[in-house]
């Protein structure tokens, strides 16, 4: 007889907010515009905000950070040197149809050890926007 594992509860939209809020504060105290994204755990979006003054690219790499994140169970920033032209993931960003971006500033949401969603920075120096995003996980927490 196995037992199946307590249920987890998923990211809510509640969450989704504190996240971007969090992030958005972090970001505003460096004087860096952001655009910030929060996705479920079957990477369905759930919060989105762009700051006035982030490029507009800024929105598309916030996403595809935090899908890359979700997708891998990792930070984007642990996986930047993989899909260099020597690393193990190097066709990994064009063998698929999928919107993967290996810049640092995507990570993994997880509650109670299971991955729940994934926040992704878009706006600033990828190592900007990667301590953005850890700082803003901790409102989870």
């Amino acid at each position: 007889m196995t037992t199946a594992a307590p249920a987890v509860a998923p990211l809510t939209v509640q969450d989704a907010e504190a996240l971007i809020t969090a992030a958005r504060t972090a970001a505003e105290a460096a004087g860096v515009p952001v655009a910030v994204t929060v996705l479920d755990a079957g990477g369905h979006l759930l919060a989105f905000r762009r700051d006035d003054r982030a490029v507009l690219i800024a929105g598309e790499t916030s996403t595809r950070k935090a899908y890359t994140a979700l997708q891998l169970n990792a930070p984007t920033a642990d996986l930047v040197d993989l899909v260099k032209p020597d690393g193990p993931f190097h066709s990994l960003p064009t063998a698929l149809d999928r919107p993967l971006l290996f810049i640092a500033g995507g990570v993994p949401v997880h509650r109670d050890g299971r991955l729940i969603g994934a926040l992704g920075i878009g706006g600033g120096a990828p190592a900007q926007d990667h301590a953005f995003a850890t700082t803003a996980l901790t409102t989870l927490a």
